[in-house]
């Protein structure tokens, strides 16, 4: 589970969160970089298409400074029943991702992770600040603000241009 600042947080960079493995990693060391946000599950019916698609953006932007922070979730039809460590040998054996895959968490409700109700706060969805299933998508600039939510059914490769427009890349 994600630890809460001591402080109202300002940026994504003011949150500690605990990786598939167990260890602490601060937020701040993305300082910099465009980050894309998602809440992933390994057994949906968007999981193919998503990871297809999350891979190619990470492969084709990580040079120029996109993140891709990847949180798994159970809470959408128990579609993420693994262990992390199952969870991380499912998203780099088939999809060979080389993203971070994070701590499964809560992204709804009171045990939501921190960094969770940070994103909601940022940006509104239809039903309010609930995410509505998995792979909802963050778009996070490079102050570590929320500047777009993206519905789950929301393909990661229409996503392109705004990614290119926070990186400077025309």
């Amino acid at each position: 589970m994600a630890n809460q600042p001591t402080r109202d947080p300002q940026s994504i960079y003011d949150f500690t969160v605990k990786d598939a493995k167990g260890n602490d990693v601060d937020l701040s060391t993305y300082r910099g970089k465009v980050l894309l946000i998602v809440n992933v599950a390994s057994k949906c019916g968007m999981t193919n298409s998503n990871y297809v698609e999350l891979n190619q953006l990470y492969e084709k932007y990580k040079e120029q400074g996109l993140e891709i922070l990847a949180f798994p979730c159970n809470q959408f039809g128990e579609e993420e029943p693994g262990t992390n460590d199952q969870i991380t040998e499912f998203v780099c054996t088939r999809f060979k991702s080389e993203f971070p895959i994070f701590d499964k968490i809560e992204v709804n409700g009171h045990n939501a992770s921190p960094v969770y109700k940070f994103l909601k706060a940022g940006k509104w969805g239809i039903f309010g600040d609930d995410i509505q299933w998995n792979f909802s998508k963050f778009l996070v600039n490079k102050d570590g603000q929320v500047v777009d939510r993206y519905y789950p059914t929301t393909s990661p490769l229409s996503l392109e241009h705004d990614i290119k427009r926070l990186l400077g890349i025309s």
